[in-house]
């Protein structure tokens, strides 16, 4: 069950904290206050998709949290101790920052979308307000009966055969068709993998050899012109470092007088005897670790004319043979053993046709069963909206062709008027007729539902009067099972709630924010008032308010 919803700087909102209870809860408001607000921060903590441009005016970004109390949801209990997650309380919490960028988490640890998406499918239910519109999809009618039977993990398995069946069939006709061809390509890519195997390129190796070689390359160079240099420093025959020693000792011989105007000198001239024999011993220490290996280098320049043959020969740069290696490696070990010979995968079809054949009729036969007491239920609540005189059946006509689903087709029909043959939905009913028909079929698959919190979004549109005081009765109905948010702009049902919660547009400092309130009593008085009379509250309008909420609540005591 949703126990608390907080919302920071979202749309127009600035802070919310609500703490919600089970039950029935109506959410109203003046049409544009943001009632859509509340239900599109829960969306996002359950995974929907962010958009930046739901962020508050002025903010950064906008932070949302949902808690859920899940101490009577086994399924979600057992999600989050798979997960390794604390299983005695739930927190989703969502941040969309003005960049459009989005994080997620769940009990405190960080969490993907998917997984806010796939936790919240066992925590909530929300039916919206276009259910009537998708209700003309033969997809849905499959779907809600799928759901109503209760045989999702047959239906899963059912349809990974199906997957698996599909697969093989399509192996079975590339082998039969494209046989002579692929056994070509089979032995070239045996041939280039043995050379490339052979060749055993490293990953890194070519930048080494490349390096390598240059250096060999240029190896005598280098020792000759080192040496070359050393005697430059200090050679027998002219070096530098001899000829310094000489200026420096012929200086130093002068008389003091001429030493003191010279020390400047002299100074430099020591520096510089200083500086060459340094010079002298790093380009020693260079020249002997200069190596001369004319085999290595030979072995070396081959190993790297080796490399780029091969390259030319596949058309593509030396530093991507590894990547080749690879690539070619994988196709040749799908080509070895994915396909098998022909006669084991026509074995493996036939198998999975026919576990295929065997899933598929139990599906069927369950699908029947549901079918006529999905009908039965749909029926009754259709008694209840005023369209007892009409009559409702699910329709389970065969495919023509095998399909992930299973053997038929599901379609609902409608006979909104004694005496005419039921048709399909789109054809027969109208706009407000399809709304409650929409509502009916909603109500039965939440009675169903394993999840104990159910949001209803306008589904009471194209409804009033008594029909709208039945739509209220319903859906406490409901929330009496479990919880029950609602939005409405029928006062009929809004009386009908355990509690109502009112959402309001307000004006503050040149900028406009939306409050939510639980209402007392009066406050509940004065918002069904409103819903009634519209602003203007008159003594009539507020007497007949209080009529209402009282008459809703002893109805149900």
């Amino acid at each position: 069950m949703l126990t608390e919803l907080a919302i920071r700087d979202f749309a127009i909102v600035d802070h919310l904290e609500l703490e919600l209870a089970g039950g029935m809860t109506a959410i109203t408001g003046e049409t544009g206050a943001g009632k859509s607000i509340l239900l599109g921060a829960l969306g996002l903590c359950l995974g929907e998709r962010a958009d930046a441009g739901s962020v508050r005016h002025g903010a950064e970004r906008a932070d949302l949290s949902a808690r859920f109390d899940v101490a009577a949801l086994p399924a979600a209990r057992d999600w989050l101790a798979e997960r390794e997650l604390p299983v005695d309380d739930c927190l989703l919490r969502r941040v969309v920052t003005r960049a459009g960028r989005s994080k997620a988490w769940i009990n405190g640890q960080p969490a993907t979308v998917a997984e806010l998406k796939a936790l919240g499918g066992h925590l909530i239910e929300i039916h919206g307000q276009h259910a009537h519109q998708a209700l003309l999809s033969e997809e849905t009618h499959l779907r809600l009966l799928d759901d109503f039977a209760g045989h999702g993990e047959a239906v899963a398995s059912l349809a990974e055969t199906f997957r698996a069946w599909r697969e093989a069939r399509r192996r079975l006709k590339r082998l039969a068709e494209d046989g002579d061809e692929v056994r070509a390509r089979r032995q070239l890519l045996r041939y280039q993998v043995e050379e490339l195997d052979q060749l055993a390129l490293a990953e890194d190796e070519l930048g080494g050899l490349e390096a390598e070689q240059e250096s060999l390359a240029h190896a005598e160079e280098r020792l000759r012109e080192a040496q070359f240099a050393v005697e430059c420093c200090d050679g027998e025959q002219g070096g530098a470092l001899p000829l310094l020693n000489q200026a420096v000792s012929r200086l130093s011989a002068l008389p003091g007088s001429d030493r003191g105007t010279l020390a400047e000198a002299l100074g430099m001239l020591n520096d510089a005897c200083i500086q060459v024999e340094e010079a002298g011993r790093e380009l020693n220490h260079f020249a002997a670790g200069v190596e001369l290996d004319p085999e290595r280098l030979a072995w070396v320049e081959e190993r790297l004319g080796e490399v780029h043959r091969i390259a030319r020969k596949h058309h593509v740069p030396p530093d991507e043979l590894p990547a080749l290696h690879h690539a070619l490696g994988e196709e040749l070990a799908e080509l070895d053993g994915g396909d098998g010979d022909l006669e084991a995968l026509s074995t493996e079809v036939e198998t999975l046709e026919t576990r295929w054949r065997e899933q598929a009729e139990a599906v069927s036969a369950t699908r029947r069963g549901a079918a006529r007491r999905f009908g039965e239920a749909v029926q009754e609540q259709l008694a209840f909206l005023a369209m007892g005189k009409a009559t409702f059946e699910v329709e389970l006509a065969a495919r023509e062709t095998p399909a992930p689903e299973g053997l038929e087709r599901v379609r609902f029909l409608i006979s909104a008027n004694p005496g005419q043959p039921a048709r399909p939905l789109a054809k027969v009913a109208s706009g407000g007729e399809l709304s409650r028909l929409s509502l009916a079929i909603q109500v039965v698959a939440a009675q169903h539902s394993t999840i104990p919190s159910l949001v209803f979004d306008e589904v009471d549109v194209g409804v009033s009067g008594a029909t709208a005081e039945i739509v209220g009765q319903l859906l406490r109905r409901l929330g009496a099972q479990g919880q029950v948010l609602t939005v409405t702009h029928l006062p009929q049902v809004a009386a009908q709630a355990h509690q109502h919660l009112h959402i309001a547009k307000q004006a503050e400092q040149d900028t406009t924010l939306t409050r939510m309130a639980l209402l007392d009593e009066a406050g509940r008085v004065g918002e069904l008032a409103r819903m009634l009379g519209g602003m203007t509250l008159t003594d009539q309008t507020l007497a007949h308010a209080r009529e209402m909420l009282d008459a809703s609540q002893r109805a149900h005591h």
